[in-house]
């Protein structure tokens, strides 16, 4: 029995079928299966228990996979740190981020990055779905968050700050917007989120923070488009400081109430970088965290 085989056996363990375990391997499940049938040949233990519909680790094999799943993990990090000493970062790297976040904030780096590491590929997925890590095979995803939660690694990567704003056309017309209570008597930019929809959060030093209700006739899923429909003058709209602030800088957008903070969940929140639990990070993961970190500060 060769390492290859005990990798396979602890992936299908840890994603609970064939299938995903043949989707990270990039190989047919029926191979994955027949090499587990194998392996329990060899070892006189039956690993898992099959149905039509599920698949389950059984009693032995869960006392087997306790005992080798660390032995493998030392067995990578070993072979990973010691060639990492004398290779450059390589490899693919798999990765995904919001639509909007991946536009704005990866997408405009990724010729530089390419230019200091150019043995690694980059596979990025932009979605504004939380796609399962493990089950998708994602080496790193980059999710925005006050704290990201699952079986997972993760490390907050940049502070996010929210801006309510609105264009110089809209301000010309629009009635008063001294105080974030004056947005109950306009029309505002929702974001398609439950709780971006109703009402807005703000604190100003040391005040107990406060809710505005909100109204309008236009509620966008999309952060990207929620921007341009207030260029174009739509309504006060909030969104991340990443998404505004060169709007804000170019005068397309004026922010409204600077001295206050404001969000539509919890006041501190970020982007979090989240790769597989594993008792190390390989070195492709590490050097793009570090980068964009160094980019977004």
């Amino acid at each position: 029995m060769d390492i290859e085989a005990l990798r396979t056996v602890a992936l299908v363990a840890q994603h609970g079928s064939f299938a995903a375990a043949a989707r990270v391997l990039n190989v047919d499940p029926s191979s994955v299966s027949r090499l587990v049938a194998s392996i329990e040949s060899e070892v006189g233990l039956r690993l898992f228990q099959r149905t039509t519909r599920s698949l389950s680790v059984t009693e032995e094999g869960e006392l087997y996979l306790r005992r080798v799943s660390p032995l493998v993990e030392e067995l990578d990090r070993a072979r990973d740190e010691a060639t990492q000493l004398r290779k450059t970062p390589s490899g693919t790297l798999r990765m995904t981020a919001s639509v909007a976040f991946a536009h704005e904030c990866v997408v405009p780096f990724l010729a530089d990055f390419h230019r200091r590491y150019p043995k690694i590929s980059i596979d990025l997925i932009p979605t504004d779905a939380n796609l399962d890590i493990l089950a998708n095979g994602i080496d790193l995803a980059l999710r925005l968050a006050s704290a990201p939660s699952g079986d997972v690694i993760s490390t907050r990567i940049r502070t996010t700050r929210y801006r309510v704003c609105a264009s110089p056309e809209y301000l010309k017309t629009a009635e008063k917007l001294d105080h974030p209570r004056d947005l109950a008597n306009h029309d505002c930019l929702r974001f398609a989120l439950p709780e971006f929809r109703s009402r807005w959060l703000f604190r100003k030093d040391t005040e107990a923070s406060f809710e505005v209700p909100l109204h309008g006739w236009c509620v966008i899923a999309n952060a990207l488009s929620l921007r341009q429909a207030a260029r174009d003058g739509l309504g006060p709209v909030m969104l991340a400081d990443w998404l505004v602030d060169r709007d804000i800088a170019a005068g397309h957008l004026i922010e409204l109430f600077p001295g206050y903070e404001c969000t539509a969940t919890e006041f501190d929140t970020g982007a979090w970088a989240l790769y597989p639990s594993r008792s190390y990070m390989p070195q492709k993961i590490r050097v793009m965290i570090d980068y964009l970190r160094a980019c977004w500060s």
